[in-house]
């Protein structure tokens, strides 16, 4: 897990580095750090995509879809025969 100090720590060393050199102990860190990072977002990454679930079910698009099927949204085309009087 990262915490905001972790990644406020993280900032803080990219800032320096930019300005002037790190010692071999705060590259050491930053390093440590960067890779703790790039694990969690991973890590949240992997539990968002083991909850997409993929359907494959024409009743789920909406009628203005644009998916390419043909699809028929339970509209029904109702025929009515009318009875003709013979007079």
């Amino acid at each position: 897990m990262i915490t905001k100090e972790d990644i406020e720590r993280i900032n803080y060393l990219s800032k320096k580095s930019k300005e002037q050199e790190l010692s071999d102990e705060e590259k050491v860190e930053q390093q440590g750090l960067r890779r703790r990072y790039v694990e969690y977002i991973k890590s949240q990454l992997r539990v968002q995509l083991d909850s997409i679930e993929y359907v494959d079910d024409k009743k789920d698009c909406d009628s203005g879809c644009s998916c390419g099927h043909d699809h028929h949204h339970g509209h029904h085309h109702e025929h009515h025969h009318h009875k003709h009087d013979k007079n």
